[in-house]
Parts: C-alpha cells; structure tokens; sequence
C-alpha cells in the first residue's frame, strides 16, 4: 500500500514490497506500536474483532477529518480500498503471521 496515511504499520509495506525495506518514519512508528498495543489489548479482552476494527476506522476517520480536506481523505480511502482488491492488506497480514510464528 503506497499510502501511509491509511496502513499503520512499521514493517514494509505490503508483501510485494517484503523484499525492500522501506524506510518509516518515527512518528509513524510510534503511532503504529501505540495501535498495535491498544489492538493486542482488546484482542485479549476478548472483543470482537469486527467491534475493534469499527472503533479504529470510526477513530481515523475522525481525525482525519478534523485535519484534512474531503478529497484527500477520498484519496486515503481509495487507496486502502486498492489495497484490500489487490489482495495487498491479507497478503501483508499472511506475511506478519509468518514472521510472528518464526519468532516462536
């Protein structure tokens, strides 16, 4: 996914791209970790996964809003959308779930 602004993540990008390594930037990555410990969290208590998703993507949109123009919040949602057509979001998900299981 090309753009940053709707995948938060501190790997590479998608895992087409897995064998770049593409350069994030700080706030980015903290933001990121921040995320993926509050998702960790209601993963282990025990919420939906369709509840945790609503509030993250209701909570970006949110601030997304109260800092950009309609059209480039368009071009965030088109471009994740993109994304998930090309497959991109689940084959970067796959990959993460691989990594993980290497750790192990």
């Amino acid at each position: 996914m090309a753009d940053t602004h709707a995948h938060a993540t501190t790997e590479p990008e998608n895992a087409a791209g897995a064998g770049q390594h593409m350069d994030v930037p700080e706030d980015l990555a903290r933001c990121a970790m921040v995320v993926e410990h509050a998702i960790d969290h209601l993963r282990n208590e025990k919420f939906p996964p369709v509840a945790v998703a609503s509030a993250l993507l209701g909570g970006s949109l949110g601030v997304m809003a109260r800092s950009m123009d309609k059209e480039t919040i368009l071009r965030i949602l088109d471009s994740a959308a993109q994304s998930v057509r090309l497959g991109d979001v689940h084959a970067s998900v796959m990959a993460d779930a691989g990594d993980e299981s290497d750790k192990a």
